[in-house]
């Protein structure tokens, strides 16, 4: 990517036309921008000005208001302009193209702005990720997290750790500079070791989260499981409102694992739809069978469908963890089935009888592994592997305490700990990392 040397421009509202467009620029150009592009040409620092757009040859494309950030003032740290436009395809592209006329001035990669906000030191590496996770949120409990993460509050955690690391290396960096001076620090190896079990056991808590925050943003896993023809597609379609899977009468028509992404109440889930679960000489189905089985090792939450106007089918969920059970085709009892449990979900996928009831009971099932966490730290694989990282370099740490090895082998472990903390705060410019945060961005961000 390159530098800040260029200008950069980007649409940073939803797709055209609307009624109202926002064009981004952020750059060192800005000022020779606006100048040459907008009339009046003078406008008063971070206020709204009404201006009328113009391209190099004086003519006018737009009424708009503008929004001028001089200095370092501004989201990304540098000279910045924001112009709200009317919406039309012809207004923003030829708003666009007249800008990119201007030497200097080029298209936004994604996430560009952020970038520079991080590189500007206006946010943190895990604040501009909870924007990114902000802007992608679609349900309540996603969005609650983005803006926790947004506003700092696992990076603080992450800060107050990174820094209590740095203090215990300023210890041990002590002890191995002045082992025999009257200046080394009495009785330090005392808290080092305090501090990094300490260290240690806070970051193994946070590891134990059992992923909540990973699947709050990523939607947890529910599967459906039964044998063929017990209604797996039906309820599938009935769950997502919609005919997201093919249903037919012929058994095994279900070779694949069909997904749909649902909200309930307030959580991201991603329910699959699955092979029939039955003995069979098709390759094709047999590999079908085997995924379903697969996936539902992983799920969160497995639903084992049986037919209640079949022969008893729970036979084939042996040795598979089933976690809610749902009985299919309610419509076709005249009375109530004794032998239903009243832990079973009785449902007619045809015409939606009990499924409130269900979504319900899915709905609490994914809560409660919620409430395990209420406020996880960890909101992506990325955060994941640089605690394990951490934790890691000090389990060694501890080692080295308990083998006596010596200052300089705890302290390098130490730094070892600081180092993975500082690539997850993004303190240090580590060009991969950086480039694969940013490459989830939309342009205009």
């Amino acid at each position: 990517m390159t530098g800040s040397e260029d200008t950069i421009l980007a649409l940073a509202s939803g797709p055209l036309p609307s009624a109202l467009a926002v064009i981004r620029v952020s750059g060192p150009h800005v000022e020779e921008l606006i100048a040459s592009h907008l009339v009046p040409a003078s406008l008063k620092p971070r206020h709204a000005t009404l201006v009328h757009v113009q391209d190099g040859s004086g003519n006018i494309l737009d009424q708009s208001i503008a929004i001028h950030y001089p200095g370092t003032a501004s989201f990304t740290g540098e000279p910045a302009l924001e112009l709200m436009v009317h919406g039309g395809r012809a207004v923003v592209d030829g708003i666009r193209m007249s800008f990119l006329d201007v030497p200097g001035l080029r298209l936004a990669e994604p996430g560009e702005f952020t970038r520079r906000a991080v590189l500007a030191g206006k946010l943190d590496l895990m604040e501009a990720e909870g924007i990114a996770d902000l802007v992608d949120a679609e349900t309540a409990a996603q969005r609650a997290q983005a803006l926790a993460h947004m506003k700092g509050d696992a990076a603080g955690q992450f800060q107050d750790w990174y820094t209590e690391l740095l203090s215990t290396l300023s210890l041990l960096e002590a002890m191995v500079d002045f082992p025999d001076e009257d200046d080394a620090p009495e009785d330090t190896l005392m808290p080092v070791t305090t501090r990094i079990h300490a260290l240690s056991e806070a970051l193994e808590s946070a590891l134990s989260d059992e992923h909540v925050g990973e699947r709050i943003r990523d939607g947890f896993s529910v599967v459906i499981l039964g044998a063929p023809n017990a209604g797996k597609s039906s309820l599938l379609n009935a769950l997502a409102g919609r005919d997201a899977a093919i249903v037919t009468d012929i058994p095994g028509t279900t070779r694949d694992i069909v997904e749909v992404r649902l909200d309930l109440g307030g959580y991201l889930v991603r329910v699959s739809d699955t092979a029939g679960l039955r003995v069979t000489d098709d390759p094709v189905e047999r590999e079908g069978i085997r995924r379903a089985k697969a996936s539902a090792e992983t799920a969160d939450l497995v639903i084992g469908l049986v037919d209640l106007s079949a022969v008893s089918d729970e036979d084939v969920f042996a040795g598979l963890k089933i976690d809610l059970m749902v009985a299919n085709k309610a419509d076709l009892l005249d009375e109530p089935d004794e032998s239903v449990s009243r832990e079973t979900f009785l449902v007619s996928a045809l015409t939606g009888e009990g499924v409130g009831e269900l979504v319900r009971g899915m709905t609490e099932y994914i809560a409660d592994k919620v409430r395990v966490k209420p406020d996880p730290l960890i909101a992506r694989a990325r955060h994941r592997s640089s605690l394990e990282q951490a934790l890691a370099a000090l389990s060694s740490a501890k080692m080295a305490l308990d083998a006596k090895l010596g200052a300089e082998f705890v302290a390098e472990d130490v730094r070892a700990a600081a180092r993975a903390l500082e690539v997850l705060l993004g303190k240090i410019g580590v060009e991969d990392i950086l480039g694969a945060v940013f490459s989830e961005f939309c342009i205009g961000k």
